[in-house]
């Protein structure tokens, strides 16, 4: 009996009215904007414009959904084109089916159509979305859950997800392995990991990417061993481990010779973002440099000399009370000084008059 497991839900599509609203698509949907989102915010920090990455996604986006459509419907063919087939049921995007490798290789094209019409380089570009990528993959893997597909052997571990039985679809009733829970945690973790590598080695030309390519495929390589719907095997191994192990080859390759031949991240990734920039400088020159700017500048300095030259009277009319008041208080000294002085003289006359009357006596008493 088990105790614990993961319920899935009874129904993928909740009806609004006539509008039907599906969990997978919801989940494709909650992932591109958080891919765009943190992709955005990743190129305005390398000197890109906001809203680049959402313009371009304009063209990626379609292109990625196609391009996975495409892979699943070339490598599971036989639901569409094989015996008791349905050609129609290709359409029904929908009801599940999306392979990561087409919809990486025809979402590069085009974001490469984008870019080309910006004048972007593309390796710099998928350099900012890659961890976006990584939790759009991560979000887009519940819609697994709510289509209850893509599951991996029986287990009775407490995580475990139940299964509902449907004769139709080959689905028998138990608890299997959540190989989409699996894959979602694993990318949470890339997407961290990229950051982390992204912000502690400044990867650029395209590494960043590359890094993102390779930690997904070594973790696709033991989820996809573990699954257990149908696929084509070669020499005894799933078509999609096989795909794992020439991707994850070919984005080591990449970035061993990227680091070669390109070291560093490029100095410029959005010319116009350059441009705008420039402008910006040039803008504000031209406003310090504009009549009106001139006038308040000169008012200005204006006020500045008024109030220099009233500072400078002030500290004048200072010195001049201070060299009064310091005229005074020597004066008083000087005028006690200057009656004395007149009754010294006085005096001293005095003593020649007495002097003289003194010698004109004594001459006449000589015979």
């Amino acid at each position: 009996m088990d105790l614990a497991y993961i319920p899935s839900p009874s129904t993928g599509v909740i009806y609004l009215g006539p509008i039907p609203l599906r969990g997978y698509a919801f989940c494709i949907i909650l992932g591109v904007f958080v891919a765009v989102w943190l992709g955005n915010r990743r190129w305005v920090a390398r000197g890109g414009l906001s809203g680049t990455v959402a313009d371009i996604a304009v063209w990626a986006v379609p292109f990625g959904l196609v391009g996975g459509r495409l892979y699943h419907v070339i490598t599971t063919y036989e639901p569409y084109f094989g015996k008791n087939g349905n050609p129609v049921d290709a359409f029904k995007i929908w009801e599940g089916g999306l392979g990561i490798w087409g919809a990486i290789a025809l979402g590069a094209v085009g974001a490469w159509i984008g870019c080309r019409r910006r004048g972007i380089p593309l390796p710099a570009y998928a350099d900012a979305v890659a961890p976006g990528i990584a939790l759009a993959q991560a979000l887009g893997r519940w819609g697994n859950w709510f289509n209850q597909e893509l599951y991996g052997k029986p287990t009775d571990v407490p995580w475990a997800l139940k299964i509902d039985a449907n004769p139709g679809a080959g689905k028998i009733a138990g608890t299997y392995h959540p190989t989409f829970l699996y894959e979602s945690l694993w990318c949470v973790g890339v997407a961290l990991l990229v950051i982390w590598a992204d912000r502690r080695f400044k990867l650029g030309h395209g590494r960043a990417f590359a890094l993102y390519v390779a930690a997904y495929t070594v973790g696709r390589g033991w989820i996809e061993y573990m699954r257990i719907d149908e696929a084509h095997h070669i020499l005894g191994v799933r078509l999609n481990v096989w795909t794992s192990i020439l991707v994850f080859l070919a984005a080591v390759g990449y970035m061993i010779v990227a680091a070669r031949k390109f070291p560093g991240r490029e100095a410029v990734v959005e010319p116009a973002a350059e441009e705008a920039r420039a402008e910006d400088v040039a803008g504000d020159g031209d406003a310090e440099g504009s009549p009106a700017a001139k006038s308040a500048t000169k008012a200005t300095k204006a006020t500045q000399g008024a109030t220099a030259v009233k500072a400078t009277k002030d500290v004048k009319t200072s010195k001049d009370a201070a060299q009064a008041t310091a005229g005074g208080k020597s004066a008083k000294p000087g005028t006690s000084g200057g009656a004395a002085g007149e009754k010294g003289a006085a005096a001293q006359e005095k003593g020649k008059g007495t002097g003289s009357e003194a010698s004109e006596s004594e001459s006449s008493k000589k015979p």
